[in-house]
């Protein structure tokens, strides 16, 4: 919202409000380092009336999200069946709903990543409109970055689907000059270059972080897959006795039902595009300086679990056994227990 507000002001940085607004300190000013997409998103509102509820946006974001979810499983002539139960897996069975119940800064981003990757998803599976896909791809790239690098993998597939119309990629790729020209311009308007060296600044301001180097480091490999494979939650001897870790708990236990990914047994284009997709959007958070930290589940995994979704579709295409229901049914208790626990206990202080 801070952002939305200073972006109608005709400036890139923010009314700073104090420390408890994650915003980087730069040449006398604050500046907002994720993403700009969801607040460009809210500023026809705060244009309207002045303010914005950013959890609003972040509920519009998920129910749209999930609507292509559905969608693509119809594109795919699954059953109304196994349609409902991998809906459920991605909106309540994974950090997702967490994230939109909230709308934080660093959550509706999440949303917004997967909102319009399911998007670009569900038009490169349809009708491939080019300059469609590259919209949904670059609101994807503006909310998580991380998603900039499954662009080429949208243009493999769309190549091997047999779109060869040069005025189909000419608007494709206008729409992804004229974002990277808007890009140019938004980081020389925050930091006098024409890169974004946002991220890198955070990591050298940051106390987690170092005053020298990358934030992509092969050095956080191993607590990266600790955090996402390993990490337990916290127990304590009151009620309710297993608390979630503030600094995350891992996939294994969250949301176990990811594990369907793999079962798809065809192979393909389609199939060997989405685990390249994946791969690609995990590798830089599997070398990233933090897990996410204030967070349920791993919450930096919302950049790959799109396309997770996508092969989990493929697998039950061959039809859904009964032990994928229980761990789906497993990762929508403990998706519940994680909110439940973070509203009532964590962010009162209890």
């Amino acid at each position: 919202m801070l952002l939305a507000q200073a972006l109608l002001g005709g400036h890139a940085w923010i009314d700073w409000p104090g420390a408890y607004i994650d915003a980087l300190a730069y040449n006398g000013q604050h500046y907002i380092i994720e993403g700009p997409l969801p607040a460009i998103l809210l500023m026809p509102w705060i244009a309207l009336t002045g303010s914005a509820n950013q959890t609003v946006l972040a509920a519009l974001l998920f129910g749209v999200g999930i609507g292509a979810a559905y969608a693509l499983c119809e594109r795919f002539s699954l059953s109304r069946s196994a349609t409902i139960w991998l809906c459920v897996l991605l909106g309540a069975g994974t950090p997702l709903l967490w994230c939109a119940q909230l709308g934080d800064v660093w959550f509706i981003a999440h949303v917004s990543a997967v909102c319009f990757t399911l998007l670009a998803l569900l038009e490169l599976f349809g009708a491939r409109r080019l300059w469609l896909i590259a919209l949904f791809a670059v609101c994807a790239a503006e909310s998580r970055f991380t998603l900039v690098l499954v662009i080429p993998v949208y243009a493999a597939l769309a190549w091997h689907y047999g779109e060869r119309r040069p005025l189909a990629w000419a608007g494709g790729a206008g729409v992804i000059a004229v974002t990277a020209c808007l890009w140019v311009w938004y980081n020389l308007a925050r930091w006098g270059v024409p890169y974004d060296i946002g991220y890198t600044a955070w990591y050298h301001q940051d106390s987690a972080g170092m005053p020298v180097g990358s934030p992509f480091q092969l050095r956080y490999l191993t607590y990266e897959l600790q955090s996402f494979f390993v990490q337990y939650p916290d127990f304590r001897s009151q009620f309710p006795y297993v608390i979630p870790s503030v600094a995350g708990v891992a996939l294994t236990w969250t949301s176990p039902a990811l594990i369907y990914a793999f079962f798809t047994r065809k192979i393909g284009a389609e199939v060997a595009a989405m685990w390249i997709a994946a791969i690609l959007t995990a590798a830089p958070n599997f070398v990233y300086y933090v897990n996410g930290f204030a967070q349920y589940g791993m919450r930096h995994a919302l950049d790959f679990i799109p396309f997770l979704f996508v092969l989990t579709i493929f697998a039950a295409r061959q039809g859904m056994r009964a032990w994928t229901k229980v761990l789906i049914a497993y990762s929508v208790l403990a998706s519940s227990y994680g909110i439940w626990v973070w509203n009532v206990f964590v962010r009162t202080g209890n």
